[in-house]
C-alpha cells in the first residue's frame, strides 16, 4: 500500500521577530509546496514575575498535493542537529 504525504503543519522556535519573517518568506518562496497557513507567536518564560526568556515560534501549513487524487510518494528524512 503506498503513502502519500498532502499536508504537514511545521512548528519552529526562532530568537527574533525578524527570523520569524525571514522563515516564513522562505517558505513562500520554495516551489515544492504551497504556503496555505503561517502564524508567528510570541512567548515570554517567566520567573517570579520577571521575563527571563522570550522567544517566537513558527507555524507554517504546507499544501503538497490533493488527498484525494495524489500523485506522488514523498519520503521525509529530517537532519537533526546537537
Amino acid at each position: 500500500m503506498a503513502k502519500y504525504l498532502c499536508n504537514v503543519v511545521e512548528t519552529y522556535r526562532v530568537e527574533t521577530e525578524a527570523e520569524a519573517d525571514a522563515l516564513i518568506e522562505a517558505a513562500r518562496e520554495n516551489s515544492l509546496y504551497n504556503l496555505t497557513k503561517s502564524s508567528i507567536t510570541h512567548k515570554e518564560v517567566k520567573q517570579k514575575g520577571e521575563v527571563i526568556d522570550e522567544y517566537y515560534l513558527v507555524a507554517l501549513t504546507k499544501f503538497i498535493q490533493e488527498h484525494k487524487n495524489p500523485t506522488t510518494s514523498i519520503n521525509l528524512t529530517y537532519d537533526v542537529e546537537f
